[in-house]
């Protein structure tokens, strides 16, 4: 996507803990990026579909949960793969929802993957800086 220059990503979630773990665990996977965070889902829709289309922001992917404020996460989905200029963008929920339901609506909607969080430290470094990882080298 980016060649070696950094990846831009949207990153889209309102717990600080779980901002700090995400950028860690790109970092201990040598995912070299820039991250711009937004806690809620209108933020996000905002930056990604603005008013004044000379602003828009066009990051290399996303990387969101689904329970967020505001606006959920899902719908934040729907709308980037609604959009004819970003429904190829790669989008990675990462949430601790387990419910079967929240797992098929994202495949349904084209989530490029469904990381579950992890309580275990090594584990959500795991799964997370290795499946965004390989999310951008596709």
């Amino acid at each position: 996507m980016s060649g070696t220059a950094p990846y831009r990503l949207l990153l889209v979630e309102d717990n600080p803990a779980d901002v700090y773990l995400i950028q860690e665990a790109l970092r201990e996977h040598c995912v070299a990026c820039e991250i711009t965070c937004l806690e809620d889902g209108e933020a996000a829709l905002q930056a990604l579909f603005p008013a004044d289309e000379t602003s828009s922001f066009a990051p290399d992917g996303v990387i969101l949960d689904l329970n967020t404020p505001k606006v959920e996460g899902i719908e934040v989905l729907r709308r980037i793969r609604q959009s004819p200029s970003l429904r190829h963008l790669p989008v990675a929920i990462v949430t601790s929802s387990e419910f079967p339901k929240d797992k098929s609506d994202a495949a349904a909607l084209g989530a490029t993957c469904y990381i579950l969080k992890s309580a275990r430290l090594e584990e959500f470094f795991a799964r997370v800086g290795s499946s965004i990882k390989q999310m951008l080298e596709q």
